[in-house]
């Protein structure tokens, strides 16, 4: 719960308004984010999980009339339905949009267990997907995402909201293959990329110990560095018509199946 201790925050009724203009700049640009240091968080429950996870917040606004439970910050302002409807991207998301500060995360950072399970995805392009992949992530109790080469900030919008706050409980940092490789052979990972040549099937493949799955873009999938890098290539049976999955749900697919072998062998 999200307690308030401010009840007559200053009221904004228009777009114009130079927060406002601020806030969807934001949204909007990469470029913005980078130079304020700030992001976007839509949502109380994406907003606690943000608060949970040591993020400290820089504005908060709150539309009182959708806005139905208590909420606490330093800097604090209410808006209008009308301006409201101009900020958030969903309409039901509780009332609550707020700007934050972002966090420098580097692979320094990750504190991973011995047996950790992570996902490196190379040069992901959508936003989108990469939510996904963290609430996926998230369900699996991986231990970190790593993004290389990235062509989206981690801070976009759209991933915040497509991760439903998994962004903030899954460790994600972004780096280059090179730095990513280097990291997994220091710490004893067992490489495993995704792909349909040279493989095997995914289930025949053993992800107990250290594991990275390692994924790249649905248009042209995996570079040669990581091909060369990898320990052993498996991939997903393809059944049908199509060839290949949305690489959030191959990622799905291959994350429980490591959870799946590591229950049994703990049973």
């Amino acid at each position: 719960m999200i307690d308030n201790q401010i009840s007559n925050p200053l009221l904004i009724t228009s777009v114009q308004n130079p927060k406002i203009k601020q806030l969807l700049e934001l949204q909007q640009k990469s470029s913005a984010r980078r130079q304020s240091g700030l992001f976007v968080v839509e949502g109380q429950r994406e907003v606690q999980r943000c608060l949970d996870a040591g993020y400290d917040l820089d504005t908060v606004y709150v539309c009182p009339d959708l806005c139905k439970e208590p909420f606490e910050a330093s800097r604090i302002f209410a808006v209008t339905p009308y301006v409201y409807e101009k900020i958030a991207y969903r309409g039901t998301t509780e009332g609550i949009v707020a700007t934050v500060a972002a966090k420098s995360q580097s692979l320094a950072d990750l504190h991973l267990r011995e047996d950790a399970l992570v996902v490196v995805l190379e040069r992901v392009e959508k936003p989108g997907n990469l939510g996904a992949i963290l609430r996926s992530a998230d369900a699996a109790a991986a231990d970190a995402v790593i993004v290389c080469d990235p062509l989206t900030d981690l801070y976009n919008p759209n991933l915040i909201r497509a991760s439903v706050g998994a962004f903030f409980s899954v460790p994600t940092v972004a780096c280059t293959s090179e730095e990513c490789i280097r990291f997994l052979r220091e710490h004893s990972f067992h490489i495993l990329t995704a792909q349909l040549q040279d493989s095997s099937l995914y289930y025949d493949t053993d992800m107990r110990s250290a594991t990275a799955l390692v994924f790249g873009t649905e248009s042209t999938g995996l570079t040669p560095q990581w091909r060369e890098a990898a320990e052993a290539h498996v991939r997903i049976p393809m059944l049908g018509a199509v060839d290949s999955l949305n690489v959030s749900v191959s990622v799905a697919i291959l994350l429980y199946e490591a959870v799946r072998q590591r229950q049994t062998q703990k049973g």
